[in-house]
């Protein structure tokens, strides 16, 4: 007997459920479309000691919580509130350095494909700047965050119009990447190890990284990457972290714990003034 893919295991420790009865029929929903397990009320969680994640539906947002470890709470995808809101806000706008990794400081406003779309931040911030983003995400279980936060965000009065300019793709990068549509720029954010010790990086990269493990075939996206994206590839990495597949980049574009390697195709068109 073959045993199952890591992506499975996970999937079948992963069931749907709701906090209250009234988003019943909504959890139910979402099982269905992603084909996870549901078992009704949250509580039933305790009757399943095999289940090591829930997606639970709260007051009509769906999030994920890690059974085990109940103190770390629940992670959700959210456009419009908290740190993503912030950094619309202040964030420094076409001046902060993922705008200049992806060339918009040239006045040029690209085609974005997020091959490794995760609770889809970036993607937000380049929607927000003009961007028209694909948000592409192969693990099911956080390709339904993203659609949830994203159908939401697109409800809400002042980031509706950003969240019109995104798009999701469930779908793996590595075998489908080419599923996008002709996009300019390819950004590639793949999971690597924390080394930060902070609360924030602890509860969400705790859950995130036992959910979805570090992306060990990662090295494999920048070749097709690089082969589809118009203009350039822009890969973020951690300070300490080699480039993707050892390959130097054309420049780099350092913060204080991480950085930006881009890998240039062709110039960006310069725009008339």
């Amino acid at each position: 007997m073959s045993a199952t893919s890591p992506l499975q295991d996970m999937l079948d420790k992963t069931a749907v459920a709701y906090i209250h009865s009234e988003d019943a029929a909504v959890a139910k929903k979402i099982a269905a479309k992603w084909q996870l397990q549901y078992i009704g009320d949250a509580n039933a969680a305790k009757q399943h000691p095999q289940l090591a994640f829930l997606l639970q539906v709260n007051c009509h947002q769906l999030e994920l919580s890690k059974l085990d470890e109940p103190k770390l709470g629940a992670i959700k995808v959210d456009f419009v509130e908290g740190a993503v809101a912030h950094r619309r806000k202040f964030g420094g706008g076409r001046g902060q350095d993922i705008a200049k990794a992806i060339g918009l400081k040239h006045g040029f406003t690209p085609h974005v494909v997020d091959g490794t779309a995760g609770l889809g931040r970036d993607s937000f911030v380049l929607a927000s700047l003009g961007c028209k983003v694909t948000m592409i995400e192969r693990m099911p279980i956080v390709a339904a965050l993203l659609e949830d936060g994203l159908e939401r965000a697109k409800l809400n009065s002042d980031v509706g119009e950003i969240a019109e300019n995104m798009s999701l793709l469930h779908t793996s990068s590595l075998e489908n990447l080419d599923s996008a549509q002709a996009p300019d720029v390819i950004y590639l954010d793949p999971m690597y190890p924390h080394r930060e010790k902070s609360a924030q990086v602890k509860k969400e990269m705790r859950i995130f990284q036992t959910l979805v493990g570090e992306d060990l075939d990662a090295d494999g996206l920048l070749e097709p990457a690089l082969a589809l994206a118009k203009y350039r590839v822009v890969v973020k990495r951690p300070s300490y972290a080699p480039p993707l597949a050892g390959r130097k980049p054309s420049t780099s574009i350092k913060m204080k714990k991480n950085r930006f390697d881009v890998y240039v195709n062709r110039a960006i068109p310069k725009v008339e003034s």
